[in-house]
């Protein structure tokens, strides 16, 4: 079975693919929805959360735009909230690979923001990126609700830089020239990995 890490800076296209991805019939986990999972009401990280930010967490569960707005002042936040999450992540990552090699998948997705960052690439057979020009990344980041400038350049300096994902990366999917184009790029690439797994 080979693993494919897919990874790409923010509104650079990578829940369109990982959605493309699935329609093609290829598992995908989803680490962001692992954690949306692990710390809604009851979620199995809220407890460990609750001890360090007693305040964040509520019966609706994790406080998400005050996290965001302390994280985005204060590291250290982020830092103490990746201790928690980061482990319960890895062990749901490893149950599902289990399953599928267990139903005899021959070829899984890690869809993981934060590939690169997290040293996730030594876990993949091979890495794939989507990018697209900065214009069409700050159009679609900038559309998005409270989203500002200032704002995405403190995600950005917590983030390694397209340039630098692109030349790590094994594949390189360009998503700034329409979903079609997108869908057969990715075709094209699945295609290839499925028949070197056979």
């Amino acid at each position: 079975m080979r693993v494919l890490g897919l990874t790409g800076s923010i509104a650079m296209g990578k829940s369109t693919a990982a959605a493309m991805l699935r329609r093609m019939g290829v598992p995908v986990h989803d680490a962001d929805e692992v954690v949306h999972n692990l710390t809604r009401p009851g979620g199995k990280a809220l407890p460990a959360i609750k001890q360090h930010f007693p305040d964040l967490v509520t019966e609706a569960g994790l406080n998400r735009p005050e996290l965001s707005k302390r994280a985005f002042k204060d590291p250290a936040v982020l830092q103490t909230l990746e201790r928690i999450l980061h482990p319960m992540v890895r062990a749901e990552e490893r149950r599902f690979l289990a399953r599928e090699r267990a139903k005899g998948s021959n070829l899984v997705v890690l869809d993981i923001p934060l590939l690169f960052e997290t040293g996730g690439e030594k876990r993949c057979d091979a890495v794939l990126v989507v990018s697209a020009p900065r214009a069409v990344q700050l159009q679609r980041v900038l559309s998005r609700p409270a989203m500002t400038l200032a704002k995405l350049k403190g995600i950005e300096q917590r983030q390694m830089s397209d340039a630098e994902k692109r030349k790590r990366a094994d594949i390189v999917i360009p998503t700034g020239r329409g979903k079609r184009a997108t869908w057969a790029a990715l075709k094209r690439a699945v295609g290839k990995l499925q028949r070197r797994s056979a």
